[in-house]
């Protein structure tokens, strides 16, 4: 094996962890090999994250219109032009691909375009040539899922699809209502489609706090987005016209989409980490908390590690994973800390515990809440939007939970983190100031209150 083809780490895959470890390492000094098949940036970049919030704002521009008269700024939103709209959302991810391009170039990552495989525990193959790293890093993402015998095609759509539509459809079936259905929901409601939403477990947004959860249901019907939860999903049948769905209840939907939305899998499949001894479940690969698997010198990041699938996660796995290999002994990155925001009409953004689970992790009687409603912060006002803050704090303790719905909540989530994180008392944050008038306002006022010193909310 030439020198030249050793490196001190070989990644594979090139999305929000792939890329983030293989930055952190070149600027670590560290020689790096970044696998990728697609396009660096990922999932997230190309197919999620990135587009899928373009076209929530383009949504957001198309609902200001029609309801700017309540300002006192009378338009007229004349049409959604869907080409439009996607060369705009095209656009800001071809910006965004442009300038990661130039860094992964800046920092002399040797970036191989091409299928990579597992050989050894040491060695990537792409395409005939074998990249062995002194480390290695898995981080080859995920993919949409869909249901057993659910198949995708034709009108039947998973997330990819639907980015990629060349029109508006006057009705849609959204199988899911998580983060990816109820965001995709929000778009096609905004641009003048009749939703359906589909949840099989008894909430929207299942993995919100329970009072979350029931205040975006409230604020989905009233935009007029329908759903059914607490039902199985049991058959779809499509013709040249529609598509037709059946749920276990014997309730029917015509729609002209179905928009699968029922999660992400791991992308591991035929990648041959079985073969060489990595540990799966469910094909997802088992690390411990730094990140190892059973493997040595091989380490896993972002949607293959079973948690959280989001692209922050992955990001700040991928920094973690090449800190720890250059010996900086980084601090565990801990699941619960981790933000969560869905960028729909209403945002949901949270942190840490809910009520829930407080009690069943600290005991009921250990557990206070708060929720400061929004009505009685002015910024929240001047937007007119509705929603809540909600604190779940131990007694005597600190503040293990910040869960968030209203417009533009997910702007807040960092403050929220950091008081999560750092596990501030209501008197740590009460104490700090705010600025007025914003919305960042209402989690002052939120702790002002769970302090014992409210003032703009009822004692």
């Amino acid at each position: 094996m030439t020198e030249e083809n050793v490196y001190d780490i070989v990644i594979l895959g090139g999305g929000s962890g792939g890329y983030a470890a293989a930055l952190r390492a070149a600027e670590l000094d560290m020689s790096v090999a970044l696998v990728e098949a697609d396009k660096v940036g990922g999932t997230c970049l190309h197919r999620g994250c990135i587009p899928t919030k373009a076209l929530l704002h383009a949504a957001e521009l198309a609902d200001d219109a029609r309801e700017s008269a309540q300002y006192g700024v009378h338009t007229h939103l004349e049409r959604i032009d869907i080409g439009e709209v996607n060369q705009y959302k095209d656009s800001v991810v071809g910006r965004l691909y442009k300038g990661l391009q130039g860094l992964v170039a800046a920092r002399k990552v040797e970036l191989v375009n091409g299928w990579g495989r597992l050989v050894a525990p040491d060695t990537v193959e792409v395409d005939g040539r074998r990249l062995v790293g002194r480390n290695v890093v898995l981080a080859s993402g995920s993919y949409s899922r869909t249901l057993p015998g659910l198949e995708i095609g034709g009108r039947v759509i998973t997330s990819d699809a639907a980015l990629t539509l060349d029109w508006v459809p006057k009705s849609v079936v959204v199988l899911g209502g998580g983060v990816i259905g109820c965001e995709f929901a929000s778009v096609w409601r905004s641009f003048g489609a009749e939703v359906t939403i589909i949840e099989a477990l008894p909430h929207l947004v299942p993995n919100e706090d329970a009072a979350i959860s029931k205040a975006f249901e409230r604020a989905f019907r009233k935009r007029g987005i329908a759903f059914s939860t607490g039902v199985r999903f049991e058959s779809v049948t499509q013709d040249d016209s529609a598509v037709h769905v059946r749920l276990e209840d014997g309730k029917t939907f015509d729609a002209d989409l179905l928009l699968v939305a029922v999660g992400r899998g791991p992308a591991t499949a035929d990648l041959g980490y079985e073969e060489q001894g990595i540990a799966m479940d469910r094909g997802f690969v088992l690390a411990d908390e730094r990140l190892r698997t059973n493997v040595q010198n091989v380490y896993a990041a972002g949607d293959i590690v079973p948690g959280l699938q989001l692209a922050h996660r992955g990001f700040a796995q991928g920094i973690f994973v090449a800190e720890q290999i250059a010996g900086l002994n980084p601090a565990p990155i801990v699941e619960s800390g981790i933000p969560r925001v869905t960028y729909s009409t209403p945002e949901v953004a949270s942190v840490g515990l809910t009520e829930a689970q407080a009690k069943a992790e600290h005991g009921a009687d250990k557990v206070t809440t708060l929720e400061y409603n929004l009505g009685g912060n002015g910024k929240s006002q001047i937007l007119g939007t509705q929603g809540f803050v909600k604190l779940v704090r131990l007694d005597d303790g600190p503040v293990v939970g910040v869960h968030m719905i209203g417009a533009r909540v997910g702007e807040l989530i960092g403050e929220a983190q950091l008081i999560v994180a750092w596990e501030a008392y209501p008197d740590d944050v009460a104490s700090l100031v705010h600025a007025h008038p914003t919305q960042n306002e209402a989690l002052g006022e939120a702790f002002l209150a769970l302090a014992g010193k409210p003032l703009h909310a009822h004692a």
